[in-house]
């Protein structure tokens, strides 16, 4: 397994990377089979008005899924702490799905994305007029109820999927009021 540090704001000493390891290594010693790939993106906030200015981030690649951890706090080790044990629950809840359900699942979601600005005063929003990043994923086809179970993997708001039964693309999100929905091309 390939595990990748990455720092902003932030040196990565030997003594906070011997610490990660140390504590990704117990959530990955009952998961080593599922696991191809880790990232871990530590950082610090600078602004001395963020109360919980450490954040530690964890994306695991597991067989063609991505399962995704963050945790903030105001402390680095109390960060990677929480993110590791959150791992580690996400990563018993994929198993457990998996061994109910041996098919294979391969999906990715779309991440990283730049945010909108709040909508104006007089209530248009504006959208911004440059194209900051383009993805590419693989959109294997899946039902909905193997969609619901991706976007709980990557702790998001929504997950974009081919339906199995249609083959267009649909994207699955969480309401504000509780339950899921999806979005259906006429």
């Amino acid at each position: 397994m390939q595990l990748a540090i990455h720092g902003k704001n932030i040196e990565i000493t030997e003594a906070i990377r011997d610490y990660v390891s140390r504590k990704l290594d117990k959530v990955f010693q009952h998961f080593d089979q599922l696991t191809v790939g880790v990232d871990i993106y530590l950082s610090v906030a600078r602004n001395p008005r963020i109360a919980d200015c450490h954040s530690a981030e964890v994306t695991v690649h597991a067989n063609g899924a991505i399962i995704r951890a963050e945790e903030r706090t105001e402390n680095l080790y109390a960060s990677i702490d929480l993110v590791a044990d959150k791992l580690h629950r996400q990563l018993r809840k994929y198993k457990e799905r998996l061994q109910k359900r041996p098919r294979p699942k391969t999906a990715m979601a779309v991440v990283n994305q730049v945010p909108m600005a709040p909508p104006q005063a007089n209530g248009t929003p504006t959208l911004p007029r440059e194209i900051v990043r383009t993805k590419y994923f693989a959109m294997p086809p899946m039902t909905t109820e193997e969609a619901l179970d991706q976007l709980a993997l990557v702790d998001h708001d929504f997950f974009v999927f081919r339906n199995i039964q249609t083959g267009e693309i649909n994207v699955l999100y969480e309401r504000n009021h509780g339950g899921y929905g999806v979005i259906v091309p006429r």
